[in-house]
């Protein structure tokens, strides 16, 4: 074998060993833990979009170890932040967007309540999906996410203390409910694994919502259901902790923002967060 060869050989070994393959031979994320009950991983898309970072990040959250927080604006002087300064103000380990916001640029589209404070009372009839965490009682899980269009949800959803009704992009048993369309956009999102546990993801990479739901049910993450939290340059998501520093802006959106240029984190009024907690 020549030196060529031998080099080109080093080179794919190389390559292989960066990218562990399951048994589906796709290249899966290394796991860190930045804080307690939290987990954090990177996964490649395939096939590789046209421009972003070409990843999906994906928080996942054990309730039963890492608290759950609404960080609304309207709670806190009425003041816009980034997911950044979000996770900075409130001591946060991560934050994502709570959901798409009115022309006032306060109020969520869907239903939310934060304990006493209601900020939008309204239930969006097109919205078919809500998160909740909080319980109000013993022996029911410390988070849920529903699907609004099961008898018994409206049920549920009463005995949590936060309740935020967003876009559904999966239901039930991993089912995506998109429809087929052209257009794409950076991305972030909330979802359920069958374990319970609450995955925050976000995509710079511009991809239709019924591509971006076939590449997370291909991750092998178990999600079961999950939905849209804000798209472009607005979606956002921060990891702030002492061993890990993360903050990821969204950019392309299709008739609003058809670039990847945008580099930094537009401020929101409503985050969802996990309260700082060490190992």
């Amino acid at each position: 074998m020549n030196r060529c060869l031998i080099r080109a050989a080093i080179v794919l070994l190389g390559l292989l060993a960066s990218f562990p393959l399951p048994a589906t031979g796709r290249p899966v994320g290394q796991w860190k833990m930045p804080a307690k009950g939290v987990e954090y991983a990177a996964f490649p898309i395939r096939p590789l979009p046209d421009s972003g970072d070409r990843r999906i990040h994906v928080v996942r959250i054990d309730p039963a170890h890492a608290k759950l927080k609404l960080a609304l604006a309207s709670e806190h002087g009425n003041r816009i932040r980034s997911t950044a300064q979000w996770c900075a103000d409130l001591n946060l380990a991560v934050a994502i967007n709570a959901g798409m916001f009115l022309k006032d640029y306060r109020t969520n589209v869907g239903y939310l309540r934060n304990k006493a404070h209601i900020q939008n009372r309204r239930w969006n009839r097109k919205y078919n999906t809500a998160l909740a965490f909080g319980p109000r009682k013993n022996g029911i899980p410390k988070a849920i996410l529903v699907d609004l269009d099961t008898p018994d949800s409206m049920k549920r959803l009463a005995d949590y203390d936060a309740v935020v009704q967003n876009l559904r992009l999966i239901k039930g048993n991993g089912v995506s409910v998109w429809s087929r369309e052209d257009r794409k956009w950076s991305e972030s999102a909330v979802g359920m694994d069958k374990d319970g546990r609450i995955l925050f993801l976000f995509c710079r990479s511009p991809l239709t919502m019924r591509n971006f739901n076939e590449t997370v049910k291909s991750l092998d993450l178990g999600v079961i259901r999950m939905m849209h939290m804000e798209g472009g340059p607005l979606a956002s998501l921060s990891i702030r902790t002492r061993d890990l520093v993360i903050n990821l802006a969204g950019s392309y959106e299709t008739d609003l923002r058809q670039d990847d240029r945008n580099m930094h984190q537009w401020p929101i009024p409503n985050a969802i967060g996990v309260q700082f907690s060490e190992h």
